[in-house]
C-alpha cells in the first residue's frame, strides 16, 4: 500500500491521467489516494467465487445486484473507495450512477486482503464504512482462509459472524444467504 497522493478531492481523482497500461489499482480514502499492485491469484480467485455466489442468491431472490471491482462508491467529496464486492438493494438502486458507480452508502461492503491493504481493510475503511452507516462490512482473507461480517449496530460494527475453512457464514442483510468459507479458497499449495 503506498500513498500515491495526499489531500484531494473525488473532483481532482477523476482528472487524474494515469499511465497507459498502469497495471496499478487506485482509490481514494479519505483524502489519501492509494495506489496498489493488482492483486494476487489468490485474491482474484476468492473475489471471483464470492461474487458468484452472492450475486447467485441476489438473483435468485431478486434483491438488488452485486458489482465487483472496479466500481467506486462515492462516500464524500474526500472518499470513493473501490471495495472489492458491493451489494446494491433493490429499495437503493437509485444510487447507481453511470458515471461514478455508487454515490452513497449501499447495504455491502466486501474487502479481500491483500499483503498491502491488511491494515487499510481492518482499520481505516472500517472506520470509514461504520462512519457512513453501511449496513454491513465482510473482510476475507485468503492468506488466513477467513471471512468476517460485520453488522452495524449502535453506531459501530458488531461481528455477526467468523469462519474458516470448514465452517459457514451468513448474512444478516442478505437473508438466507449462507457461505461455506472454503468454497471461495483455492488450494493452499496452488501459486499466486
Amino acid at each position: 500500500m503506498e500513498v500515491y497522493a495526499r489531500n484531494i478531492d473525488v473532483a481532482a481523482f477523476a482528472k487524474m491521467d494515469f499511465p497507459e497500461g498502469d497495471r496499478h489499482i487506485y482509490e481514494l480514502v479519505k483524502g489519501n489516494l492509494y495506489q496498489d499492485q493488482a492483486p494476487p491469484g489468490r485474491h482474484q480467485y476468492a473475489q471471483s467465487e464470492l461474487f458468484y455466489k452472492m450475486m447467485h442468491h441476489v438473483s435468485e431472490n431478486n434483491l438488488g445486484t452485486v458489482f465487483a471491482t472496479t466500481i467506486a462508491v462515492l462516500l464524500t467529496e474526500h472518499s470513493a473507495p473501490q471495495p472489492d464486492l458491493v451489494f446494491l438493494s433493490q429499495e437503493k438502486m437509485d444510487l447507481f450512477d453511470p458515471y461514478w458507480g455508487i454515490k452513497g452508502a449501499p447495504d455491502i461492503m466486501v474487502e479481500i486482503v491483500s499483503p498491502t491493504s491488511y491494515k487499510r481493510d481492518h482499520l481505516l475503511k472500517k472506520e470509514l464504512y461504520a462512519e457512513h452507516g453501511i449496513p454491513e462490512y465482510w473482510i476475507v482473507d485468503p492468506s488466513y482462509h477467513s471471512v468476517e461480517v460485520f453488522v452495524f449496530q449502535e453506531g459501530r460494527y458488531e461481528r455477526h459472524a467468523f469462519g474458516i475453512d470448514g465452517e459457514t457464514v451468513g448474512s444478516h442483510v442478505l437473508s438466507g444467504f449462507e457461505l461455506e468459507v472454503s468454497s471461495i479458497f483455492i488450494d493452499p499449495t496452488a501459486a499466486d
